[in-house]
This record gives C-alpha cells, structure tokens and sequence, in this order.
C-alpha cells in the first residue's frame, strides 16, 4: 500500500511506529557510544573516580557582573610596608630527617694538618643514607664429633655430636632468609622466577627454574598447615568483606590457550586479616562451600552468585555503596544534572564517614552518628532514585546506574546497622592491587597448583601489608621455627601476631 492511499489513521499509526524505532535506535546509539567511552577511559583515562562539584557552597564566587555604582570610582588609598627579605637557609625545606631505628657506621675523617697540640671545640655530623645489596653468603654448619677415652680400644665408636637443627626443607641447601626473599621478590615485588635466576647470574650463582620451582613447592607444603590456620581465623569472624579477580591459568598438561580462574577475597575488617581462595570458576560453588559454616555480615558488590546468601538466615547481606556511586559517576558526562546532584549526596555520607574516622569514634559512637546525619542522606536519595527512573531511558547511563541501586538499595543502607561495618567493600577491593600488578609482570599462573600457591602468599603478604609488618620479616621468621612448632600453637605464627612475638622475645 502506497502512502497515497492511506487514510488518515494508517498514516498516524505508521508514524507512531517509525518515532518509536527512532528512539530505540538513539537508545543503542547512547549505549553503544557509553560503551566506547567507558573503553577509551580503560584504555586512555584516568582511572581516578573523584568528584568535584561545579558548584560549592563553600566556594565563594568572583563578582564578574559589577553593578554600576560599584564601577564608580572611589577615593583611593596607598598602603606601603616593609618586607624583611630571607636568607636562602631561611627559604630552605630542609633535608629529609632519617630514620631513627636504622645502624649508624660513624666513620672519624681528621684534618690533614697536625692536630696533636690542638683542643677541639666540637664536631660537625653529616648524615648520608646508604645500601649494601643483599648478599649471598654459604652458612656452614660444622659439628664436632666426640667419643669418650674409654671407647677408644672399645666397640664403641658412635660417639656423641649436635644434632642439626630443623631446616625447611630437609638436606636442602636454600636457607630460611634465601627462600623467604625468592617468595617476596615473586608475589610482593612482582619479580618473575626469570629474572631472580638473572640476578642470581650476577652473583655468580647458576640455579635454574626447576630448582627454584622445587624449593617453592617445599615452601608451600611447609605453611600449608598455617595457610589452613589463617583461613579458619579469617572465617571465623563475624564480618567478612568479598570479591574476586580474573587469573590467566596456563596448564602445561592441557592443550589449548590460557584459561582464566579466579581468586576470591574475604577480607576481615576486625582483625585485618586476608584470605585468598583460587577457584577455577566465577560459580557461585566457590564461597558457597568455604562460607558454608559462616555466620554474621557478609558485604559484596552485589554480584549475583552472592545472592544464595539471602536464603541462610544466620548471614546478613551488604552491599557496597562505593559500587552505587560508581555508575553515577560514569553518567556525569550524559546527564551531568542528575549525577551531579547523586554524587553530590554520595559525597555527604563520605564526609560523615571521615569524620567519623579523623576523630576516632567507637563503633557505638559511629552507629550513633550515622543514625543521626546519614540516615536523612539515605533516604532522600533513595526518594530520588525511585522517582528519577521512571522518567530516563533504561539503557542509558543514568539509567543503568538507578537499576543497579534500586535492587539493592536495602542492602546499600545495611552498614547503618551497626558502627563496626564500613560503608563500602574498599578494603577488600585493596586487597586485589597485588594480584593486578603481578599479573603485569609473569601475566599467567602456570598451573591450577600454582595458582593456588599463589592465593597462599598473597593471603600471608596481604595480611601483612593490612597489618603493617615486614613480609621479608615475618617469613625469614616462620620458616625458621615453624619446622619444629607445635601444630596447636600455629596462631601465633600468623602476620597478626607478629608484632606480639617479636615484643615478648625483647
């Protein structure tokens, strides 16, 4: 049917339908130009997600309309004084004041000329940090064999003589300080095996892979029982924040390109303890078995597989308010009216959580704050966010960032529940940044065992790093004594409580 036999009302219908597919094609355009973008920003961005206002009330504004009366010239005032000019010492920052607790080497440099009929009159102290590279050195045990003198002409020659001590791995050569720096340098410093071998050339040393790869498999059967340890701690706490990251899995008895697995993060706000768990999967099989016999606050970024949860009544689930704001902050070139005004009121429960962190508040005193300052926040955003949905287009930017809120926005407001919980899952996410700078640099776990190696010492190093102590420390430490360490003492081996150990041994 042409259009000139159509009748008013099938030419009205046709319209209706030509400006609905308009508008789903201006939909796909605006999603698929937001995908572009959000690509580029990978690619070329910054990755940094701080938000400015275009306007603050606490930012006064320049008078650039001046009206006419105040154009009009004024009686004129010269104000003179004077400026006392500083010596460059004055100007000067100063220099980097050292560290206290380091060794110092004193070395005396005496004038050339005779001073034995001198007096001195002081000294002048000048300071230079300094390094001596680590050095490998060959630590020789050698004991002495003893008989008694009446067992000379006897039959018996045993004799007596010390026994060795424990080492970590038995009749190896690699002692507890050279394994501890192998494990740093790979899973804290991101140096590849290769290159640690390269380093070693250096010094003259020839190891080769296999042998590297052997002392750490010895390492790790040693701590595995710790690593057991570390994961009954961690589970057994009454709060747990969880995410994961992508691993790229090489298997050398399997054909094929890399295939990706995953480590999942439970970190432990209380204690400050972390734990990775290596699955070969993003199923929701992995935490639904280790968090079987869980119980307490579960905080996620609200990943879907998260949601069996919902259905254990002794979890409580919370989601990440950091994630919520995210989406906004990604429309604010689409929309900028919109996400600047969500931002702006993310921002508000972001300053009332540093308060409450710069002035040290108790978890009942943080609970109590929050109740008071946060909880209008929240629930005038949450008005917003229902309302506003109904007038933006689903695929858009904005729209996407309201459908992720409005499913989970009871889950969002959860952390008001209580002063202990954190207001978004931050802390677990830190946890993560090893695991990404590594994959830079050795890109790939050799096998699903090394991967699981891997989740071993990123939760001991992390532990560490949350906990402010030494990696090379504490490891140099365990793999000295944990040998001959009672199994039901193990606790007191953990980074946690390395600070504690090292304060009763002075």
């Amino acid at each position: 049917m042409t259009l000139e036999n159509m009748t008013s009302e099938q030419l009205l219908e046709l319209n209706r339908k030509q400006q609905d597919q308009i508008h789903k094609m201006e939909a796909q355009i605006h999603e698929m130009q937001f995908q572009i973008d959000q690509m580029k920003r990978l690619l070329f961005g910054a990755k940094r997600e701080r938000f400015i206002p275009t306007k603050d009330d606490k930012q006064l504004t320049l008078p650039f309309e001046v009206k006419e009366d105040q154009a009009q010239e004024k009686e004129q005032e010269v104000v003179t004084y004077v400026r006392s000019k500083k010596g460059k010492r004055e100007n000067h920052p100063g220099r980097l004041a050292l560290p206290s607790h380091l060794p110092v080497e004193e070395i005396i440099i005496e004038p050339r000329e005779d001073t034995s009929d001198m007096k001195c009159i002081g000294k002048e102290v000048t300071d230079q940090l300094e390094l001596i590279p680590a050095k490998l050195f060959i630590k020789r045990y050698i004991r002495p064999r003893y008989i008694k003198q009446v067992d000379e002409e006897g039959l018996d020659h045993k004799g007596v003589i010390a026994e060795l001590p424990e080492f970590p791995i038995e009749k190896g050569i690699a002692g507890p300080g050279l394994l501890a720096q192998i494990m740093v340098d790979k899973f804290v410093d991101h140096l590849p095996i290769y290159r640690q071998i390269a380093r070693f050339r250096r010094e003259r040393i020839d190891l080769s892979k296999s042998t590297i790869n052997g002392w750490q498999e010895a390492v790790c059967n040693l701590l595995e029982p710790l690593y057991d340890t570390l994961k009954n701690r961690v589970l057994s706490q009454g709060y747990l924040q969880v995410d994961e990251t992508p691993i790229q899995v090489l298997d050398k008895s399997k054909r094929g390109n890399p295939y990706r697995g995953y480590h999942w993060i439970y970190y432990s706000p209380i204690e400050k303890t972390v734990l990775f768990d290596y699955r070969d999967g993003r199923s929701r099989e992995g935490p639904t078995r280790l968090l079987k016999n869980f119980r307490g606050y579960l905080q996620t970024d609200g990943y879907k597989v998260y949601d069996v949860f919902d259905r254990k009544a002794d979890i409580t689930q919370l989601n990440c308010m950091a994630h919520a704001r995210r989406g906004f902050d990604k429309a604010l070139p689409y929309d900028r009216k919109n996400a600047e005004y969500a931002l702006g009121m993310f921002q508000k429960l972001y300053e009332i959580e540093r308060e409450a962190r710069e002035v040290g508040m108790s978890p009942a005193e943080r609970h109590a704050l929050r109740l008071e300052e946060s909880l209008p926040v929240l629930n005038e955003l949450g008005k917003w966010i229902a309302n506003t949905f109904k007038t933006v287009l689903p695929k858009s930017p904005l729209g996407i960032a309201l459908a992720y809120c409005i499913p989970r926005w009871d889950k969002i407001m959860a952390y008001l529940n209580d002063g202990m919980l954190e207001i978004d899952n931050n802390l677990a996410e830190n946890s993560i940044r090893p695991i990404a700078l590594g994959r830079k640099n050795y890109l790939f776990a050799g096998s699903d065992r090394g991967a699981e190696r891997a989740a071993m010492f990123y939760s001991f190093f992390g532990t560490c790093l949350k906990n402010e102590v030494n990696p090379l420390d504490w490891l140099r430490h365990t793999l000295e004594v944990i040998p001959a360490y009672k199994v039901n003492r193990l606790t007191e081996l953990l980074p946690q409580n390395y600070k504690i150990i090292q304060v009763e041994a002075h």
